[in-house]
């Protein structure tokens, strides 16, 4: 009974719709932007042109919490609420915030014109602060002097001592003859993650404003910028040698981290090509507007960057937690101060996740004021009128 669609609106065609709605290449499957809440729901089970939408970021989240529940039951590995963890969980909320907002824009956006637009708002900010998740996560797992622990602080290494932690090692930066570097980066990574997660939020709820021609392929290389600034802490991994010595444990689950970094950036490049060029529904027009479509294998294509981003943050948790002395050439180890990456702390990770969001929201609140100040009229007029009052475009 839940799934009697009899007493649903009628799907229609992208001439019987406003041109606000409608999506390049996609003929039919449209919903008119007058559903009810309980309509929106249940048309995650009917053959709409958003159902695929719908259901390849709304599947993935469960995927992606089978794929976290083993972290915790790593041998040595901290209670979960461990402030070690707490750069884990931003991430993790970070993702799981993302793929909820967009399969809920995509199911909920036919409510009203300004719906709509609040829904995908909300979209770029979730993808924004996730970007946000990453670069807490790459700070603190993937920092090159990320398997040093403060003396005195950490926990037992598997259980097996009650011992504080080694004095930490040199620093890898300085050692490897960049004065001064390891301070500024530390100094301004995050910060530089945030700015450029807000200024990925504002340019995207502006292509839907202004700059429509060409929205999809600035949204496709704004979130470049995130890309690179938070992956600094991977590209000089991957430029240099191993902090880890080569027979180590850690070092044996530090080694996965290239092969999934690749792995993640070819499945990003795979899904802004989707985005970008809009095949295959370009090329056979109608033929694929509920499943196939250019914007599902994008769906696809990113969750499964998330997912080799995942394991290879998994891959580092585990190879800091396993917590060998760091590898260092003799006559740097002698010739650099001794100092730690300090731990994470609720300021530094949910403090800053917490500030962002603030600005996060203002900034869709602005757009939504926005929003309805120039789609509050037509809201308002198609309400009135339903679909057969609306004239074609």
């Amino acid at each position: 009974m839940f799934l009697n669609h009899r007493d649903a609106p009628p799907l229609l065609g992208h001439a019987d719709v406003p041109a606000r709605v409608t999506e390049s290449y996609i003929l039919t499957g449209y919903r008119f932007p007058t559903y009810t809440l309980r309509q929106c729901l249940l048309s995650a089970f009917r053959p709409t042109n958003e159902t695929g939408n719908f259901w390849t970021h709304f599947l993935p989240v469960f995927v992606f919490a089978y794929h976290l529940v083993e972290v915790f039951w790593w041998d040595g590995a901290p209670p979960p609420g461990d402030p070690f963890f707490y750069p884990l969980w931003n991430y993790v909320l970070g993702v799981l915030f993302l793929l909820a907002a967009s399969s809920l824009a995509h199911l909920l956006n036919s409510m009203s014109l300004v719906v709509r637009e609040v829904c995908f708002f909300v979209d770029y900010g979730t993808i924004s602060a996730y970007t946000v998740g990453s670069s807490l996560a790459y700070y603190y797992y993937i920092h090159p002097r990320a398997g040093v622990l403060e003396t005195g602080q950490g926990w037992a290494a598997n259980g097996s001592s009650t011992e504080p932690p080694p004095p930490p090692p040199p620093s890898l930066l300085a050692s490897y003859g960049f004065p001064g570097a390891g301070a500024l980066f530390e100094a301004f990574y995050v910060p530089s993650s945030c700015v450029v997660a807000i200024i990925c939020i504002l340019s995207c709820c502006n292509t839907r404003q202004r700059w429509r021609r060409h929205r999809y392929l600035i949204r496709t290389l704004v979130f470049l910028l995130p890309f690179l600034v938070s992956s600094t802490p991977i590209f000089y991994r991957l430029l240099t040698r191993s902090p880890y010595p080569p027979a180590s444990a850690s070092f044996a689950s530090s080694a996965s981290m290239a092969g999934y970094f690749y792995r993640h950036c070819l499945w990003l490049v795979v899904s802004a090509v989707f985005n970008i060029s809009k095949v295959p529904e370009r090329l056979a027009p109608g033929r694929f507007d509920v499943w196939g479509h250019s914007h599902q294998w994008f769906h696809c294509c990113t969750f499964l960057s998330i997912l080799d981003e995942f394991h290879m943050i998994k891959a580092e948790v585990r190879a800091v937690l396993l917590r060998p002395m760091l590898a260092l050439p003799e006559e740097a180890a002698a010739a650099a101060a001794l100092t730690a990456l300090p731990g994470p702390t609720a300021p530094a990770t949910y403090g800053v996740m917490l500030l962002l969001q603030a600005t996060i929201a203002a900034i869709i609140g602005w757009f939504s004021w926005h929003a309805e100040r120039i789609y509050g009229a037509e809201r308002d007029q198609l309400a009135r009128q339903g679909p057969k009052g609306h004239k074609c475009h």
